[in-house]
């Protein structure tokens, strides 16, 4: 990995990091920082989540993060490591390799096909946590329960917004964004099954690259379902990440 490649893989994790400390204080979750790694204590639903954060952390950081994991029963387990420096294997964990990737700001792009509405009050909040939950999908978080994947709180979290995709006056696609001053970060993109192949998600995306994001860099994890669309938008890919999760 080039010091270019790590610069830019480090204003991904940070902004991923920003976006979990976001929900974990929306959600009354425990915070564990560590210059190695960040880990959010959730709920059975939430679980725990660990990110890493440097390509180089201390051993003692390593050794606090896999007793973490391997210790923990409330709920799903996952290791987020796109520096690719630890084996969650003998823990029982299983990889799952997902694309980091970075667009630069530059080229314009045309206003959304379909309406999108930036979120602000708690029923437009409920029903972006509604197309997440259910089209993305959290399967964690289903059946669908208004609160526990979005709470309230996490509209007056500054830097981070959700949106609303609306097709024949319809929800239909959602996702949530976060700006951190130095990096924007897109994160569950989601079109609802009805109303896939139809633009919504390219909507979205062109909606926060053309407005709140368009100055910053913006990153993001890329499903294989949706890389083909971040590819045309742009985006290039940093590195591949290793997702380790529990059973």
């Amino acid at each position: 990995m080039t010091i270019t490649d790590l610069a830019e893989l480090r204003l991904a994790t940070t902004n991923a990091t920003a976006l979990w400390k976001a929900l974990a204080g929306a959600r009354g979750h425990d915070v564990v920082e560590r210059p190695g790694f960040v880990a959010v204590a959730g709920d059975e639903r939430a679980g725990l989540r660990i990110i890493l954060q440097s390509s180089s952390p201390d051993t003692s950081d390593v050794a606090e993060l896999t007793a973490l994991a391997e210790g923990w029963t409330r709920g799903p387990a996952l290791v987020e490591d796109s520096y690719g420096v630890v084996d969650m294997t003998a823990i029982g964990l299983t990889p799952r390799r997902m694309p980091v990737m970075i667009r630069r700001p530059g080229t314009a792009l045309p206003p959304p096909a379909v309406e999108i509405v930036r979120v602000e009050r708690a029923e437009q909040l409920e029903t972006a946590e509604r197309i997440v939950v259910e089209g993305f999908p959290l399967s964690r978080f289903q059946p669908h329960l208004a609160g526990q994947a979005f709470p309230a709180a996490l509209l007056g979290h500054e830097g981070v917004d959700l949106f609303v995709a609306e097709k024949d006056g319809e929800p239909a696609g959602a996702c949530v964004t976060v700006a951190d001053g130095t990096v924007g970060g897109v994160y569950w993109v989601t079109t609802l099954p009805g109303f896939r192949s139809l633009g919504v998600g390219r909507a979205l995306m062109h909606a926060v690259l053309g407005g709140l994001l368009k100055d910053l860099p913006v990153t993001l994890t890329a499903a294989s379902a949706g890389k083909p669309l971040y590819d045309s938008l742009g985006f290039t890919t940093v590195t591949q990440s290793t997702w380790w999760s529990s059973p």
